[in-house]
């Protein structure tokens, strides 16, 4: 690709994305050290995290190089691929973690994951493509339809949190494109309809999460155990925290999934209000990134890619956080480029490489001089 492509690649992006990672890494190898310290190096989380880190930082490389355009051509490859890789879990997968969403036994590929983002390429190219009728529900309720089927085999898993995220992926496209308000207004109200049948669709132990979150009197069997050791550790540790290796609640094993959905708590016992404040400043710069990518991009198909990244990420973010400090029952979501999990890890970096190839392909070259 031309050099004078890559003079418009968001460098600052990149940075700020390899700071979390490194965060992440360090994290992960202070909640799991005592745990994994007589396994093999190749073994220890935190070393496979930074080896997936790395090949996740070649794949936002690679997608930069590539012209996003051209994924928007093969749109419903893309959309078929995702639709056989979700129906291949629901034959195939490997359970973990009450959910069958792995294509293999042990550390697998959760192709979840990689649908949530490639939902994000086919959804932006079709609402790009009819933006100018979205005013029709025609064009709207298909859009909802593409959405709702690899949410359903992702919820069938079942995987409640990486369905969320699709449907607020859905929803930020369809805001950004120019939804209508009454559509928004007319979809609010039907949802509000449809919750008692959503409610009774949810499995026994997610629906006793949420009771439980509602009236916290009324858990007899522990599920908020690792909430409440949570809200221990983000308030044990104080302005700077107790330092890397030394934080009780993790150490200790009090806390237990601690180098994945509640790796936050891990790094406000550690590192403090300081260090949570400086990873939520580099959340922040990157979703400010990505949405000045979005600015930058010279179509609709290119802002609403850039668009639904910064969705994906904030959205999860946002869960995850919440989840920790006990402001939403848990739902098993990561928090993105930090919390253990190549998958997903993964999934961000790919979001991150399209939002790259969205702004260095956002400028016509002129060949004339």
């Amino acid at each position: 690709m031309s050099g004078r492509r890559w003079r418009d690649f968001d460098v600052w992006l990149l940075l700020a994305t390899v700071c979390v990672v490194m965060l992440g890494v360090a994290l992960i190898y202070s909640a799991t050290y005592t745990s994994q310290s007589d396994l093999p190096l190749q073994e220890r989380s935190y070393f496979r995290q930074a080896m997936f880190g790395l090949s996740g930082l070649m794949f936002v490389l690679l997608l930069a190089a590539l012209d996003y355009h051209w994924l928007g051509h093969i749109q419903w490859i893309v959309y078929a691929a995702v639709l056989g890789m979700l129906a291949l879990v629901m034959v195939l997968g490997k359970s973990g973690f009450g959910a069958q969403s792995w294509l293999s036994a042990g550390r697998g590929v959760q192709p979840s994951e990689l649908a949530k983002v490639l939902l994000i390429v086919v959804l932006a190219k079709f609402l790009a493509d009819h933006e100018e009728h979205l005013a029709n529900p025609v064009w709207l309720l298909t859009s909802l339809a593409i959405m709702a089927l690899p949410v359903y085999l992702i919820y069938k898993q079942p995987d409640f949190g990486t369905a969320l995220v699709v449907v607020a992926i859905w929803l930020g496209l369809i805001f950004t494109a120019g939804t209508r308000p009454t559509h928004l207004i007319i979809m609010a109200a039907g949802l509000a309809v449809a919750t008692p049948l959503m409610w009774l669709s949810l499995k026994g132990y997610m629906r006793e999460r949420v009771l439980v979150f509602l009236n916290p009197a009324s858990d007899f069997s522990g599920i908020s155990y690792n909430t409440r050791q949570a809200l221990i550790s983000i308030g044990s540790g104080g302005w700077f925290g107790k330092g890397l290796l030394h934080g009780t609640q993790s150490q200790l094993y009090f806390l237990r999934v601690r180098h994945t959905d509640y790796v936050f708590s891990v790094l406000c016992e550690e590192l403090g209000f300081v260090g949570a404040l400086a990873l939520l400043g580099l959340l922040v710069f990157i979703l400010w990134r990505i949405l000045r990518a979005a600015r930058l991009a010279r179509d609709p198909f290119g802002r609403l890619i850039a668009c639904g990244v910064a969705v994906m990420i904030f959205f999860q973010s946002a869960v995850n956080i919440a989840v920790n400090v006990g402001l939403m029952p848990v739902t098993g979501l990561t928090l993105p480029l930090v919390s253990y999990g190549g998958s997903s890890l993964w999934a961000t970096l790919v979001g991150i490489g399209l939002v790259e190839s969205v702004v260095i392909h956002h400028r016509r070259l002129d060949f004339s001089d």
